[in-house]
C-alpha cells in the first residue's frame, strides 16, 4: 500500500488494508483508529498497546500532524481562550464560553480570513490557508479536555464562529463535523453544532443539497444592501435577496435551525429604521432567532458599541414585532476573546 501523508486521512477500512499489507493483524487497525479518534493521541508514541516496532513502522509510513496549545488565557468572566499552533507553525485561536447550562466551544476554520469585514479583527489579517479537517477536530478535542479540567464538564455545544469563513473551507468543515459527531469518536449531536457564515449563497445551497444535520447562522449585520456593502464586502457578490433565497432553500432541504447574527454598531445599523428593515428580512426567512450582538472594540477599527438605551430600544422594537430576539452580551473582552476580536493577540 502506498504511504500517505496523513494517517488521519485514512478510513478504518483503509487502515485495515494497510495493516494487512505489512503482514499484521486487522485488529491493530481498530486499536490505532481508537487512538486517533477516541483517545485523541497526538503522537504514535502514545499508542501504548502497539509494540515499539509497530509504532516506529507507522512513523516511517505516515505523518501524524497535530495541533499544540501555544498559549491559554482566562477571562475574569470565566471565558477561556487558547492559541493553537499547527505543525507548520501557523497560529489560530479557539474559545470556550461557559454558562450555567452549557459550555460552548468557538472554533476556527481558517488561518486568518479573506473577507475583510470592516468590524472584525480577524478581517484585518491575511488568510494563510484553510485548516485541515483533523486540525479543526484537534481544536475541539483540546477544548473539550480543557473544559473538563477547568469547569468539570465537557463541551455541550460547538459554533464555527472563530477565525475564517467556514463555507470557504467547505469540505474540511463538513469532514470535521463528520468526525466530531461519529459514534466512534466524540459522538456529539449535530443539533448542538452551528456553522456561521458571512453569506456565501452558493455554498448555503450546497449545504441543503448535502442534507447536513447541523444548524446554520448568517452573519447579517445590516438589513439593506447599501449598508451591508459598506461593512461586508462579500455582500457585493452575495446580496441579501440571494441570501434569503439560499436560506429558504437550505431550510426546505434540511429543516435545521437558522439564526441571524446582528452586531450593533453605533450610528451605523442601530436605528429603529434598521430594526424595521430587519423585521422584514426576518419574516422572509424561516429563522428561529435573531442574536443581537454587542460590538467589541478593536484597535484601528473605527466603530463604536451602541449605547445601552439604543440597544434596548432596538431589541424592544424587534420583540414588539414578534421577533424571537436575544441580546448576546460580550464574553472574554479583557483577553480579546469576544466576538470579532480573535487575531492571535497575546
Amino acid at each position: 500500500m502506498t504511504a500517505v501523508k496523513n494517517i488521519r486521512s485514512l478510513s478504518l477500512v483503509e487502515l485495515k488494508e494497510y495493516f494487512e499489507s505489512i503482514g499484521d493483524k486487522k485488529f491493530r487497525a481498530i486499536q490505532t483508529y481508537e487512538w486517533l479518534w477516541k483517545k485523541n493521541a497526538r503522537s504514535f508514541d502514545e499508542m501504548s498497546n502497539l509494540s515499539l516496532e509497530l509504532r516506529k513502522k507507522l512513523a516511517e509510513d505516515f505523518e501524524f500532524n497535530t495541533m499544540t496549545v501555544d498559549m491559554t488565557q482566562q477571562s475574569s468572566d470565566g471565558t477561556l481562550k487558547s492559541r493553537f499552533k499547527t505543525y507548520d507553525g501557523h497560529l489560530m485561536e479557539g474559545v470556550i464560553i461557559p454558562t450555567e447550562k452549557r459550555n460552548t466551544a468557538c472554533v476556527s476554520s481558517q488561518i486568518g480570513c479573506s473577507l475583510a469585514c470592516k468590524f472584525c479583527a480577524t478581517g484585518l489579517m491575511d488568510r494563510k490557508r484553510n485548516l485541515h479537517f483533523d486540525e479543526i477536530y484537534d481544536q475541539v478535542a483540546i477544548l473539550n479536555e480543557q473544559s473538563l479540567k477547568q469547569y468539570g464538564t465537557g463541551l455541550t455545544n460547538i459554533v464555527y464562529m472563530g477565525m475564517g469563513e467556514p463555507l470557504l473551507n467547505y469540505n474540511n468543515v463538513l469532514k470535521s463535523i463528520e468526525r466530531i459527531t461519529a459514534s466512534d469518536s466524540m459522538a456529539m449531536s449535530p443539533k448542538r453544532i452551528t456553522v456561521s457564515t458571512a453569506g456565501v449563497a452558493k455554498m448555503i445551497r450546497q449545504l441543503g443539497d448535502d442534507k447536513v444535520r447541523f444548524n446554520l447562522a448568517l452573519s447579517l449585520h445590516a438589513a439593506n444592501d447599501e449598508k451591508r456593502n459598506t461593512i461586508m464586502a462579500i455582500n457585493e457578490s452575495n446580496n441579501i435577496d440571494a441570501l434569503v433565497e439560499a436560506l429558504n432553500y437550505f431550510y426546505e432541504q434540511t429543516k435545521n435551525d437558522i439564526t441571524l447574527e446582528y452586531v450593533l454598531l453605533q450610528g451605523v445599523n442601530d436605528s429603529l429604521q434598521d430594526a424595521e428593515e430587519l423585521v422584514k428580512i426576518y419574516r422572509r426567512i424561516p429563522t428561529h432567532l435573531i442574536n443581537v450582538i454587542e460590538f467589541n472594540p478593536v484597535e484601528t477599527i473605527p466603530f463604536l458599541k451602541s449605547d445601552e438605551d439604543t440597544t434596548q430600544q432596538f431589541t424592544d422594537y424587534l420583540a414588539k414585532h414578534r421577533v424571537n430576539v436575544r441580546l448576546r452580551r460580550s464574553r472574554g473582552k479583557d483577553i480579546d476573546a469576544a466576538c470579532g476580536q480573535l487575531a492571535n493577540k497575546a
